[in-house]
């Protein structure tokens, strides 16, 4: 493989690397952001939710824009977006000032990846295709492992801010990179920008989401908060309408009738939900619960990345021998048991133990979700197939930000019933969070136990 080949996935797999790293290490951080602002830790799940969506929004966005503007260019801006976004993050003063920053990282990230994957695409000759997707997963899979680890050691030595402030010179560097060694010649796109449609789908999501996110934590008013939900549904509901009148809406929920791929999106769901607030909800019991140091919290939940890391190595060998079917039962089955399970530890629990579960808890989880991920689109044919990977990855993002808005909502809910408050939770409050969590990963199953046996059989003979 020529350096050039080589080099070019690595630099489309940067910005990946950022975003991995970004969220595992703000997860960590929480209580010590919290303690900064004067606010309490819950409420910094709009921090995190808020960029999720800004990821989900501005998603079906990305290819539009390379192939109007190009690759390259998009694909700087964006980098260049994500790290304006970091470095005010790392100046914010205020909880509403991280929130509208992280929206701004949040566009950005919105095109590095998928752009990137495009770039990729285009640059590696198919030969080489095989090699230049191995290389580039690796910055990626580095960023999970290193999240944890490494946003406990900057909050324990350092400031918080400094975890959004180092992304600035990895961006710089990866402009230039990219500037250097990439090509952008591509043919200009005069096909309209679905405009009605992006605002229509950006209205129903932000208003779905931001209503559930601030229910019953007395952000704002509570009819704001039954607003948001509302106006968010009837968005949604009109923008379904509209696309089934509009052949080149910008999301085509019509490819939701292909079987497999509607079991992945919409049966995935519960799955990627508890996804998004399991990460949320173990650093705060951590640290919040069982008084742990930031460094320590994060040695812990590296554990999870660990487990997702090591699936690579049964992946292939397990679909041959199991099939989907069982395979994705079996996986969703150990895993909402596992969530539970993070519900039985306790300040007292040795802490091998809890490094040990919460490793079995990352690799069933990540076996469930790439098994469904190579399953969804075995049936979806080639030309949709962009729509289909722009569909999914929207759905993705929207689980996970509603994942952790649902965790935020649970401890709020089990602390009052527990006679306590949001500001002062204790560790008993997380116990039932996480029992709820592994309770609604189970409901994926209804949706999986439909397949037939032979589902992707011929995905297995490759």
């Amino acid at each position: 493989m020529t350096d050039r080949a080589r080099l070019i996935p690595l630099i489309v797999a940067a910005p990946l690397f950022l975003q991995n790293l970004d969220t595992s290490i703000m997860a960590t951080a929480l209580p010590s952001i919290a303690r900064s602002l004067d606010v309490e830790a819950l409420h910094l799940n709009l921090a995190i939710t808020s960029y999720l969506l800004s990821l989900a929004v501005f998603l079906p966005a990305s290819g539009w824009l390379a192939d109007r503007f190009g690759a390259r260019r998009v694909f700087c801006t964006a980098i260049a977006l994500f790290s304006a976004g970091s470095a005010l993050c790392g100046l914010a003063g205020s909880l509403g000032q991280l929130v509208l920053f992280r929206v701004l990282q949040g566009m950005g990230g919105a095109m590095m990846v998928p752009v990137g994957r495009l770039i990729l695409l285009r640059n590696v000759p198919p030969a080489r295709m095989v090699a230049a997707m191995v290389w580039f997963t690796v910055p990626g899979a580095v960023g999970r492992v290193a999240g944890p680890l490494f946003g406990g050691l900057i909050v324990t030595i350092a400031s918080w801010r400094w975890i959004f402030l180092l992304n600035v010179p990895f961006g710089v560097l990866g402009v230039m990179m990219a500037c250097a060694f990439v090509d952008d010649s591509h043919e200009p796109l005069h096909e309209r920008f679905d405009l009605a449609g992006f605002i229509l789908l950006s209205t129903g999501l932000v208003g779905l989401v931001g209503g559930l996110d601030t229910a019953g934590r007395g952000l704002v008013p509570q009819m704001v908060t039954f607003a948001f939900i509302g106006i968010g549904a009837l968005s949604l509901l009109a923008y379904w309408r509209y696309s089934r009148r509009n052949e080149r809406a910008i999301i085509d929920p019509g490819i939701l009738r292909y079987k497999t791929y509607r079991t992945a999106v919409v049966g995935g769901m519960p799955l990627r939900i508890a996804i998004g607030a399991s990460p949320f909800l173990l650093p705060l019991m951590l640290q919040l619960g069982f008084g742990l140091s930031p460094l320590q919290s994060g040695s812990l939940s590296v554990a999870t990345a660990i487990g997702s890391l090591s699936v690579r190595a049964v992946m292939t060998s397990a679909i041959r021998r199991i099939g989907f079917r069982r395979l994705l039962i079996g996986a969703t089955l150990l895993t909402g048991t596992f969530y539970a399970c993070y519900g039985l530890f306790r300040p007292t629990t040795p802490h091998l133990l809890i490094f040990v579960v919460l490793l079995f808890g990352g690799l069933f989880n990540s076996l469930a979700m790439v098994t469904l991920n190579t399953l969804g689109y075995s049936d979806v044919p080639k030309p949709t197939m962009s729509r289909a990977t722009a569909l999914s990855s929207m759905a993705q993002q929207l689980s996970i930000s509603v994942g952790v808005a649902f965790g935020a909502s649970l401890l709020a809910l089990t602390a009052h019933l527990h006679g306590g408050s949001a500001a002062h939770l204790t560790a008993r409050d997380f116990s039932p969070a996480f029992v709820v969590v592994g309770m609604l990963t189970l409901c994926s199953l209804f949706f999986f136990v439909q397949l037939s046996h032979d589902e992707g059989a011929e995905l297995r003979q490759r």
